[in-house]
């Protein structure tokens, strides 16, 4: 079926917002005078895990505060997160994550199953869920930032229950990850070493995905490249797409692209650089609060491969996407907190 179909409705009447909420969740009763417990990525960021660890302590001394440090292998961290979220309530404290995307949403899914307060101190690349919050990038005034903070809700994307920040998908999109994942590996992390591994992934040979999507009472079949959901107001923003504002509606965006070439597809690549890419008549983009996507997949398969905020897995189909019920108790600054109010949903 085409992606221009009607069929499938473009607004979600099941999109409640949190302020809507007969009884909202209890925010999180944070001391500000605990130990906080921040969850160091020992393999990612800009910084070595020494200078990390010294510009932490350094400005926590300043401040006349403490903090436990937890450095973790990747493969250690959803076990060390959960472990410090648990201690967070326990302590009526906050777990930081320290790191990536991958190393946030890690983090975010154990304080969200917790329902502790989280901070945040940006080592990425792109940092789009640090820069939507107007998170400091720079590592000293991000501790100093988590010391004058209050737990802020935010919207939580999910997928199969697990948590999502920023965005998760299938297809294409996948791929381009874990190629720019190879390509930092060799030539460092930077935006022009992203933008590069991207058009190499894109010139090769693009699998098509037959999805069928059922949306409330509404199915549809569809064939794409790939499927993008999106939780992040800044990214959504980015490339140019109207549904960016829907996150404060209480949903999230999902974009498909028709079937096209390796030349057109590089075109939608430029076209998301200028921010003009929701203009493309090869692109289709709505907003959702719950969708259910059933891939067509070989006999005997039922694993899909997925990423959400930058990292790549495999989950069994089929795949739910919806809001979560339950925000994010986010650390901000006042200043930042006062601004985009306590019942801000981008992320």
């Amino acid at each position: 079926m085409d992606l221009n179909s009607n069929t499938l409705s473009r607004q979600d009447h099941a999109a409640l917002p949190y302020q809507s909420m007969t009884q909202p969740p209890r925010v999180p009763d944070v001391d500000p005078a605990a130990t906080l417990l921040f969850v160091i990525n020992a393999a990612s960021g800009r910084n070595d895990p020494q200078t990390t660890r010294h510009v932490i302590e350094e400005a926590l001394r300043a401040a006349g505060r403490t903090g436990e440090l937890l450095f973790a292998r990747p493969d250690e961290l959803a076990r060390v997160a959960q472990q410090a979220a648990t201690t967070a309530c326990a302590r009526r404290s906050a777990v930081v994550a320290v790191g990536g995307d991958g190393t946030i949403n890690s983090v975010a899914q154990a304080a969200h199953a917790q329902g502790c307060a989280m901070g945040v101190m940006p080592q990425g690349t792109f940092n789009y869920f640090a820069r939507t919050h107007g998170l400091p990038a720079d590592a000293a005034a991000a501790v100093q930032a988590l010391l004058r903070s209050v737990p802020v809700p935010v919207q939580v994307g999910l997928i199969n229950e697990h948590v999502f920040l920023v965005n998760a998908s299938l297809g294409l999109y996948p791929e381009l990850l874990q190629d720019r994942e190879a390509y930092k590996a060799r030539f460092g992390r930077s935006r022009l070493v992203a933008f590069g591994s991207a058009l190499v992934t894109l010139l090769g040979t693009h699998r098509q995905l037959r999805l069928r999507i059922e949306q409330g009472a509404t199915t549809r079949d569809v064939t794409t490249p790939t499927l993008f959901v999106g939780n992040n107001r800044l990214q959504l923003e980015q490339v140019g797409l109207p549904q960016a504002h829907s996150l404060d509606e209480g949903c999230i965006a999902a974009v498909m692209l028709r079937p096209v070439g390796a030349f057109a597809m590089l075109w939608l690549l430029l076209r998301g650089t200028m921010g003009t890419l929701g203009e493309a008549d090869t692109v289709e983009s709505f907003k959702f609060h719950r969708m259910l996507v059933k891939p067509r997949l070989a006999w005997g398969r039922r694993l899909v491969k997925v990423a959400f905020d930058g990292e790549v897995s495999w989950m069994r189909a089929p795949l739910e996407f919806r809001v979560s019920p339950r925000p994010l108790y986010l650390l901000k600054p006042l200043i930042a907190a006062g601004t985009s109010g306590p019942e801000a949903g981008g992320t």
